[in-house]
């Protein structure tokens, strides 16, 4: 699935599930090493369990983030 960002660096995320895991994450845009560890981070978690570790995380002054996007298309997916 592929989910458009709203407020942040990263303008779009590409989210697989397999089996009802999260199989591949990948980021277009944003900040390349940081997304890249994010994705290899939630790669094989349950997506409520990255949902409810990354809602919420601001950047800066911003009132989303790149872990904050990702929790919301994972919650768009469920």
């Amino acid at each position: 699935m592929k989910y458009k960002t709203q407020g942040t660096c990263s303008q779009e995320i590409d989210i697989e599930l397999k089996d009802g895991v999260i199989d591949s994450v990948s980021f277009i845009g944003g900040c390349n090493g940081n997304l890249q560890g994010i994705s290899a981070l939630v790669k094989g978690m349950k997506p409520q369990d990255a949902i409810d570790r990354l809602k919420g995380i601001r950047c800066g002054m911003k009132s989303t983030s790149c872990p904050d996007q990702l929790a919301h298309a994972l919650e768009s997916m469920l």
